[in-house]
């Protein structure tokens, strides 16, 4: 499988990071995971461009992983490419419904597909899924997915650090999890670095390689002193996402 980020950053802009987005390929199967501010233009980078990726999977309906969806739905309309499947937790359908009546020009453009998942193993875009609800302020779905026998990734969506996640990802090539700020801001709904290492640690599972991403402003400058805190508690492999990098897994 190939893994582009899109996307690595959060609600708050940094000027360098796009908002969540992700874009898993493998033997011509394309899947797009969340759509944040900016994520089309980094798709449009890719070979694959908005034209060629046809499925979105979503995590959950904050702003900042959806907010480009009304946008691809329009590009798309305007490139002649009109099928459009939006999968994501209970709501998706209403969701997109709404932004494309806010769009009276936009509405029957589309041959579109909407797909409220009910947390339990799924089939979409040529990937096997399956899923994980998370520890966010709304329900959010963190995804792992594969295609037959290969690898997987696990994409562990926005959520506070618990074993049941990271035991989710068991086996998994690439865990790409949220560390959203540093050690010493006081937050809910996402992980600092520190509880990050001790939870990876304390589970009973194995997993090849970390990637940290959802990055507000305050993690700018300060990616050694996080590495090195989850480093305390956890020795596995551990690295910061960027927009742009692309992976592949085998």
């Amino acid at each position: 499988m190939r893994l582009t980020f899109l996307g690595t950053g959060s609600a708050m802009p940094t000027g360098s990071r796009m908002q969540s987005g992700y874009l898993l390929e493998r033997d011509g199967n394309r899947l797009l995971v969340d759509c944040g501010s900016g994520v089309l233009h980094s798709l449009a980078r890719t070979d694959a461009g908005y034209e060629g990726v046809d499925t979105v999977l979503l995590t959950h309906h904050h702003l900042d992983h959806v907010s480009d969806l009304d946008v691809l739905m329009k590009a798309r309309w305007l490139a002649g490419e009109t099928a459009l499947t939006i999968a994501g937790p209970p709501g998706t359908s209403n969701l997109v419904r709404d932004l494309l009546e806010t769009h009276d020009y936009m509405q029957d453009r589309l041959d579109l597909t909407l797909r409220d998942l009910d947390g339990g193993p799924f089939e979409l875009a040529g990937f096997s899924g399956d899923t994980c609800e998370t520890r966010h302020s709304m329900q959010c779905f963190a995804y792992r997915l594969s295609v037959d026998d290969g690898p997987a990734i696990t994409f562990g969506a926005d959520s506070e650090a618990f074993t049941d996640l990271i035991e989710f990802a068991d086996g998994s090539a690439v865990l790409v999890h949220d560390c959203s700020f540093p050690d010493e801001v006081d937050v809910s709904n996402h992980p600092t670095p520190e509880t990050l290492g001790r939870t990876l640690s304390d589970a009973n599972a194995e997993v090849g390689r970390v990637y940290l991403t959802h990055l507000y402003p305050h993690t700018e400058g300060r990616h050694e002193e996080m590495l090195e805190s989850i480093a305390e508690g956890y020795d596995g492999d551990v690295q910061f996402a960027e927009d742009g990098l692309t992976i592949m897994v085998s």
